[in-house]
């Protein structure tokens, strides 16, 4: 038997301090497995109190900070980020202009955009989101940099750097679709849907633009969204959806009549309740609370669909952290409607979809351009997996 050689002092300290790892030790250290964050703002103050506050967190540390887009493009060149705070409203060339850029040198790092209170400030963040942006924090006025910040704060930095983790498995071990899951597909959709529904939240808005924009002009059928956002944002989330997929985009309010080829996008205050009066569907706003927490939720949605319109609901469930529309795509899939749901490979947060797949709901579990295809097929009575 070879006897090991003592570790030298260095070797022990280094281990000590959980640098270094003993042979044949997998597990990763506390400082290997910490979500890696970098922190870009022109202001020093904000900067400082950010990373103040991730760097109270033992899970994560702070990688770098840039007072510019452009110094935080350097920067990714040589250092690591899961997760990028990200103001837009910077000098030179701005947040917004250097997202792409920023989006293609993180190499799978997360964007959260950290948003003014201010029309352009929301305009510039919705657009931010619809280009792969995960997520956004308002960024609070002088004073609010409180408790509570700090907590939702590290809240959506974990959420986003969770996916550390190889979600691959989790998603290979939810209920892919198989043979007799395609001719099931195929048999529901011999009857077009009446309506399509869509319930998104963290990184969700990426993916719905990828869906909106390859609508075709015969898609008549109407489309309902619950996207989990800031209230104030709603207004400005509808023009831009509105702008994506060239049709209305209303917001519901009680009694408005959902219309064919149109998009109808839930209240920021409230949950969308469809019901059906003689042969017309309307919405109406509701403020009870929800199992999930969320206001708005997609399960009142989903859940109000299935008592209104029984099986001709296609449903879809983008990224989102949490397991809202889970309760809500049981009740569709009791009433025999579809429900399709993101992969994880292509989600921000493999949070809703995932407890959707997990649960056996997903009769598709994909890329948002393959739930795109599948989408129109449905709508057009073909199963787009057989077009030519």
């Amino acid at each position: 038997m070879n006897a090991q050689l003592p570790a030298s002092r260095s070797e022990m300290s280094e281990r000590m301090r959980g640098k270094l790892r003993t042979p044949g030790d997998d597990t990763p250290s506390q400082a290997e497995a910490a979500i890696r964050v970098m922190i870009v703002d022109d202001s020093l103050t904000v900067r400082t109190i950010f990373k103040r506050m991730v760097e109270s967190d033992a899970s994560m540390k702070v990688t770098a900070t840039a007072s510019s887009a452009e110094r935080a493009i350097a920067e990714l060149k040589s250092v690591p980020a899961d997760v990028i705070l990200l103001d837009l409203e910077m000098p030179g060339m701005g947040g917004l202009e250097a997202l792409p850029e920023i989006l293609k040198r993180a190499a799978g790092g997360q964007v959260l955009v950290v948003s003014s209170l201010t029309q352009d400030g929301a305009e510039h963040t919705v657009s931010a989101l619809s280009m792969g942006a995960a997520d956004t924090m308002l960024k609070p006025r002088p004073g609010g940099f409180n408790e509570d910040y700090r907590a939702q704060l590290l809240g959506k930095i974990r959420a986003l750097g969770g996916a550390k983790g190889d979600v691959r498995a989790d998603s290979a071990r939810a209920r892919a679709p198989d043979a007799t899951t395609i001719e099931k597909d195929k048999a529901q959709f011999s009857r077009p849907p009446e309506i399509v529904a869509i319930g998104a939240s963290t990184g969700g808005i990426h993916a719905l633009n990828i869906l909106l924009r390859g609508l075709t002009p015969d898609f008549y059928c109407p489309i309902l969204i619950t996207q989990h956002l800031p209230s104030t944002f709603i207004p400005v989330f509808a023009r831009q959806v509105e702008m994506a997929c060239a049709r209305p985009a209303v917001i519901a309010e009680d009694g408005t009549e959902i219309r064919r080829g149109q998009v109808v996008i839930a209240t920021g205050h409230g949950h969308m309740i469809v019901t059906r009066r003689g042969n017309k569907l309307v919405t109406r706003t509701s403020c009870e609370p929800a199992r999930s927490g969320c206001l708005p939720s997609v399960d009142p949605m989903f859940a109000s669909l299935a008592q209104s319109c029984g099986n001709r609901v296609l449903a879809l469930v983008l990224s989102g952290m949490g397991r809202d529309g889970l309760e809500g795509a049981r009740a569709l899939v009791d009433a025999g409607s579809t429900v399709f749901a993101q992969d994880a490979e292509t989600s921000a947060v493999w949070g809703m979809p995932g407890a959707v797949a997990k649960a056996g709901l997903a009769s598709l579990i994909a890329r948002p351009e393959e739930l795109r295809e599948r989408m129109l097929g449905a709508v057009q009575g073909v199963v787009a997996s057989e077009r030519g």
